[in-house]
């Protein structure tokens, strides 16, 4: 099978057929070995996806995996502001995401333009981003966040100094109910998040009386407000593993669930109901990665992410303060 780069990028693998008779599995490893990559993949992924991974985490364990990785290759199973915060700490790393249109809703809520022009009405104004964001809000950041250390890092400023957050309205709410803080907020969010129905939880709650509700703070207030647990992708599935209860209704995308029955074979896990007849709550963009794109993706090491190295840089300073705070933390070793 041959194909060309432009093509690639123009079409992506949508149109390419698989021999059915191939072991990606088998494949992908043989890929890994001969070319000297990981694959870094989010717990939103498939399970297919996530069962050949070589790390699987959360934004903030998946930054910290990029950055002491010595493999030549980083084949990025996310979506694209992940696949760039892998670039942005690896510039002489070839990374790679399967799928070049799996975006992220709440990155697109921030228009670069848009923000700079917010941030330059309040210039006092400290600015801290969610890591989910594009590398162009990332550049016009003073510290990077992610839901595992955003409390840290809203700590480590002092009280007086105001702050901008972004570009998630429902995280920063959630930051100033439980720190105390009047960040000003940016108007974004994750339209995975948004979609959680507080009726039919509500209804999934007195049907299942023992079960406990746990959220991640990317969801409206209304759903926090009735969790028993809020915490990011990894406290969430650390939680599952030392609470004693048996039963769980988790308000997030539905991946993580594949890690959270695997470590706990005889618990149940319910994804929380959306607005939407959909049965499930699921990710579009990080869904679009599949696991023959991902083996066709290291065949052909394409797509690629480039970037500019001006911002880069600019990119960078950001992650290094998140990346020193958290280890000043103890949240990263």
């Amino acid at each position: 099978m041959n194909i060309s780069k432009e093509a690639i990028l123009k079409k992506g693998f949508v149109d390419l057929e698989l021999d059915a008779q191939l072991d990606l599995f088998a494949e992908i490893e043989r890929l890994k070995k001969q070319k000297n990559a990981i694959i870094l993949a989010h717990y939103y992924q498939e399970p297919d996806i996530q069962d050949v991974a070589d790390y699987i985490g959360d934004s903030l364990g998946l930054a910290q995996k990029a950055e002491q990785t010595d493999a030549d290759v980083i084949v990025f199973a996310g979506v694209h502001f992940m696949a760039e915060t892998a670039k942005i700490l690896n510039p002489n790393k070839k990374v790679l995401l399967p799928d070049l249109n799996a975006g992220c809703s709440l990155a697109d809520s921030a228009p670069a333009d848009l923000f700079k022009a917010f941030k330059d009405k309040n210039p006092d104004h400290l600015v801290v981003s969610y890591i989910n964001c594009s590398a162009d809000i990332k550049a016009l950041s003073d510290i990077i966040c992610t839901s595992g250390n955003a409390e840290a890092i809203i700590a480590s400023i002092p009280k007086d100094q105001p702050i901008i957050f972004a570009p998630d309205r429902n995280l920063g709410a959630y930051l100033n109910k439980i720190t105390g803080r009047n960040m000003l907020l940016w108007n974004g969010a994750c339209m995975v998040h948004e979609i959680f129905s507080l009726e039919k939880i509500t209804k999934l709650k007195i049907r299942h009386p023992k079960a406990k509700l746990i959220s991640h703070p990317e969801c409206e207030e209304a759903i926090l407000r009735i969790s028993d647990y809020v915490g990011s992708t990894t406290q969430l599935l650390k939680y599952t593993l030392t609470d004693p209860t048996q039963e769980y209704i988790v308000a997030t995308e539905t991946g993580i669930l594949h890690q959270m029955q695997q470590n706990n074979p005889n618990k149940t896990f319910i994804p929380a109901p959306p607005t939407n007849n959909c049965a499930c709550n699921d990710c579009p963009h990080m869904k679009l990665n599949t696991l023959e794109k991902l083996y066709l993706c290291m065949q052909y090491e394409q797509p690629e992410i480039t970037m500019d190295e001006n911002l880069r840089i600019a990119a960078k300073k950001p992650m290094d303060r998140m990346l020193a705070i958290s280890r000043a933390a103890g949240l990263i070793g």
